[in-house]
Formats: structure tokens, sequence, C-alpha cells
């Protein structure tokens, strides 16, 4: 069984976001960019299955620009067999990356698609969905454990009311939740043969998907800045700042 697995190159999670002077966006010159988080955990599970004898092969796949390859390196790094590249200049919405996916799934003829939930830039959390409607392939999203035994998928999800147990028939579609396992660390060797590895490359019009945007930015601006705390000596202080400063009482 191959297994599939789409990547994003996000701005690094520890790096400080900044909006851009015209408010169309965020900066991404001169920033630190890595692997989305979410993928990561996608990335190690499925290799996880293929150390298991689950899996044969695991495909890595992101679409952007060739500076995107250090992802797709870093997913050599942690295991995967083969990485793809989908050329791309364009800041694609989830809909159209969800329509390239899908062709590149019906090439790759996968019996799993195992995703992050979510990109950390955009949260939009849209991806796996419309991937899944599009293919007509079953989904379970927020999988914090899962397991493959011939055709079919269990699966545990995290949910506001406890713990959810359910199974789907391959092929399915799988994001991947916070605590479904926590990603290797690349050894240092694997990250020396990582940069000789051949990344297989088409470009969106190859894979016939015709884009369109369906949403508009209006404006990018930043979370409001929050007054700094002060500390009070006694309820009574408290009591009096709440009435005089902040009137809240």
């Amino acid at each position: 069984m191959r297994i599939l697995v789409p990547i994003k190159r996000v701005i690094d999670a520890n790096m400080q976001v900044r909006v851009k002077a015209d408010k169309t966006g965020v900066e991404n010159t001169n920033v630190k960019m890595a692997m989305n988080p979410f993928c990561e955990i996608a990335i190690e599970e499925a290799v996880r299955l293929k150390e298991a004898g689950i899996a044969a092969e695991v495909v890595a796949v992101t679409i952007g620009t060739t500076a995107s390859e250090d992802v797709l390196r870093t997913a050599f790094a942690m295991g995967v067999d083969r990485a793809v590249l989908i050329a791309s200049e364009l800041e694609l919405e989830p809909l159209n990356v969800a329509k390239i996916l899908a062709s590149v799934a019906n090439h790759e003829q996968p019996g799993v698609v195992i995703m992050g939930k979510q990109a950390i830039d955009n949260d939009n959390n849209q991806t796996p969905q419309m991937l899944s409607a599009i293919l007509g392939w079953s989904q379970i999203t927020y999988a914090s454990n899962l397991d493959i035994n011939g055709t079919v998928l269990s699966a545990v999800r995290e949910i506001d009311g406890g713990i959810e147990h359910v199974q789907a028939n391959l092929p399915c579609i799988v994001s991947a939740d916070l605590r479904l396992n926590e990603p290797r660390y690349a050894s240092l060797p694997n990250i020396m043969k990582a940069k000789k590895r051949t990344i297989e490359s088409a470009s969106v019009e190859q894979m016939g998907v015709e884009i369109k945007s369906h949403t508009t930015v209006l404006e990018v601006e930043e979370p409001a800045t929050r007054n700094a705390g002060i500390k009070v000596k006694d309820v009574a202080e408290l009591v009096s700042k709440l009435k005089t400063v902040e009137k809240v009482m």
C-alpha cells in the first residue's frame, strides 16, 4: 500500500510574524520557513506505518515554488521514499489545493492520504475535508491514534464529549491531530543523504487543474495590543481598581 502525505511550507512556528506595510498579508521575505508542524506529524505517522510493514511506500507532495524543496528534503530525511513538487507561483486557497491534491491522488493511487489537520499560517482546516469530497473517499478528521488492518482503518478522535472510536474503509483521508505522535528528529546522515535525493516535479497545468479564486483577502492586521497587567496588595484595592479604573462594577 502507498501512503500519500501532502505537506506545506510555512513560517517557522518560533518566528515573530509581521504584517506587511500594505496589509495585504504577512511578511515572508527573509523569514525562516519550515514544514507545517501538523504535516510533520502526518509524515511521522506514515513512516511508522511503513516501518511496521503496513505500507510499502510513502510519498510526500507539496505545492509551491522551488523554495518549497526544503520541506520535501526534510521529509526525505524523516524517511519518505519519494517527493513530488507541484510548481505554482500563486498563493492557493484550500479548494484549489484540494483539486490539485485530488489529481495527484488519482495519479499515485494511494491507499490512504494522511495530512495535517490544518496549516498554522491560515488555520483554515478545510483542505482534508474538501479533498475527501472531491475524491469521494471516506474521511477521518482530528485523528489522535490510528491503525490499519487490511482494508479497514481504525482511528481515535478527541472530541468535546470524550474519545470517539471510528472506522473507515480504504481508500481514506486522515487529518492528523496534535497528539497522534511525536515527530522524530532527522539524523545528520539522513539530512546529508536527503540533499542528494531526486525530487519529482510537475506543474499545475500538467495536473489538469484550473485555478479559480473564490475568496478575496480584504486586509490583514495584527492583533490588538493588550495593556500590561498590574499587581494589587489586597482585595480592597482590587475592588477599588475595578470600580474606578476599569469601571466594571
